[in-house]
């Protein structure tokens, strides 16, 4: 997209409740990265204990600790002190304890920002007065990481659709490419003439890890091995799973990476069986830009990128035998693998760019702002 014309850059805070880690925060840091490289001033508030915290001054974007981990008076206060004195244009909030607080704050200063609320995951939403004020009286947009999460908001909150936009993640598709499988093997110390199929998602329960291994543990072949790659608070319940498996010996636990490119160039199969609370995960993405062939569950919105025997295999969630099915189906079917992963290749390189991400929410903070 071409420079802004002058007097059009925007103002933006971020706001983040949640301490964990995972798709949710890296895209929050990743958006800000990309409006500041626009000229927009962008900045990150959410609790000192929260890792996007850090991790956004780590990666350029200033960040400011507010404790807003939890509703309550001393977080309302703390935020509205905040946007009292820094009087961005835009608030952009990201999860339920931030987003009442922001607009709790907001409702109460003159001449206050605009609220946007950005859906990450495909969580009911509750249907009573107090949240249909959030929705509808408090928040100028919506956005959400996927269209049927768009439908959702739409459907729960009767919300006029057109206050509602779906702007799926970007990835960085010059960094997120195919590899030499071998070479990356022998950095990762994995094995080389083993079937891998890997997982990388911050260790929850939906995610799928223990259907995962319940599915491999149905298979007799010591050459298939899986790499669970992420950490999270469901850890020492997967490690107990899989000692209580006999599958030591075929499962990698290498816990958080920073960088997983290597991981996903080494595999032969990437797996996400979740079950609930997704939208468009970016790990499925990533795989797929690094032509990887899928197997995953049509949870949230992955099914706009992932299409049964197009892009990917899907099974149905909870499904342990379809899944140790599909997952077995790859390993014995070559040109399927191939097939797969070069038009889920292929669909990356169109639809996965940043900067679709970047043009689709600029759009909305300078409309928002009054700057269109």
């Amino acid at each position: 997209m071409p420079p802004l014309r002058s007097g059009l850059g925007v103002k933006i805070l971020h706001t983040e409740s949640s301490c964990g880690w995972g798709g949710q925060e890296l895209r929050i840091i990743e958006e800000a990265r990309g409006m500041i490289a626009r000229g927009h001033e962008v900045c990150i508030a959410a609790p000192p204990q929260a890792r996007i915290y850090a991790e956004a001054q780590r990666r350029g974007v200033t960040a400011h600790a507010l404790p807003i981990a939890r509703k309550g008076l001393r977080g309302w206060l703390a935020l509205r002190r905040f946007l009292a004195r820094r009087r961005p244009d835009i608030v952009n909030s990201h999860s339920s304890t931030d987003s009442w607080l922001a607009a709790l704050a907001l409702w109460t200063l003159s001449r206050a920002p605009r609220l946007v609320r950005t859906r990450h995951i495909s969580a009911p939403i509750a249907r009573n007065i107090a949240t249909r004020w959030l929705y509808g009286c408090a928040t100028a947009r919506v956005v959400t990481t996927g269209e049927r999460l768009r439908e959702q908001v739409v459907r729960e909150t009767g919300l006029d659709p057109e206050r509602v936009v779906s702007i799926r993640t970007g990835i960085d598709l010059a960094r997120f490419v195919p590899g030499e499988r071998q070479r990356t093997r022998a950095q990762l110390q994995l094995p080389p003439d083993a079937f891998i199929i890997g997982i990388v998602a911050t260790l929850r329960s939906w995610k799928g890890h223990r259907d995962l291994l319940d599915a491999l543990a149905g298979i007799d072949d010591p050459r298939l091995f899986l790499a669970i790659v992420g950490a999270g608070p469901g850890e020492d319940n997967l490690r107990a799973q899989i000692k209580a498996l006999g599958l030591e010996a075929r499962v990698r636990m290498p816990g958080h990476q920073d960088d997983v490119v290597p991981w996903l160039q080494a595999l032969d199969a990437f797996v996400l069986p979740s079950y609930a609370n997704e939208g468009v995960p970016q790990a499925i993405m990533q795989a797929m830009a690094c032509r990887i062939p899928v197997v995953t569950t049509p949870v949230g919105a992955i099914g706009e990128i992932v299409r049964d025997e197009q892009t990917g295999l899907m099974v149905a969630p909870r499904d342990i035998a379809a899944l140790r099915a599909a997952i077995l189906r790859l390993r014995d079917d070559a040109p399927l693998r191939q097939r797969l992963a070069r038009s889920g290749f292929e669909f990356a390189r169109v639809n996965f760019a940043a900067a679709i991400m970047l043009d689709d929410i600029e759009r909305v903070f300078i409309r928002v702002a009054g700057r269109a």
